[in-house]
């Protein structure tokens, strides 16, 4: 699973951030890592220079194979409450998504038995 960060000019994007924010990412959708073939993280500030409650925002979309991105969002006062929430969110979409894939059974529609 490849993570890519980016961030706008309002936000510092420096290796540091990078290394811990796709560390953080890959660390809590390890589960999903033979379903999803790219994460992309999008950090922003969102109303600049200006302070403001919630202005950091942490976009998340996951390209899952075979199947439409999926993309979340969390708005927060710092960056790393900001990543936090959105892969919480994104987990929580990621297992809705995939359960709906899965045979109720929990067997492999495509899995053939011998028979005896």
């Amino acid at each position: 699973m490849l993570v890519q960060v980016n961030t706008d000019n309002h936000v510092t994007g420096d290796d540091e951030l990078a290394d811990r924010v796709a560390a953080d990412v890959q660390r809590t959708l390890k589960r999903f890592s033979t379903q999803i073939t790219r994460v992309e993280v999008h950090i922003n500030d969102e109303n600049g220079d200006k302070a403001g409650a919630t202005d950091k925002r942490c976009l998340l979309e996951a390209r899952v194979k075979g199947l439409d991105p999926v993309a979340v969002s969390h708005h927060a006062p710092s960056v790393s409450e900001a990543v936090k929430g959105a892969t919480e969110k994104l987990v929580r979409s990621l297992d809705r998504t995939l359960a709906r894939l899965r045979h109720p059974k929990g067997r492999d529609p495509f899995e053939t038995e011998a028979l005896p």
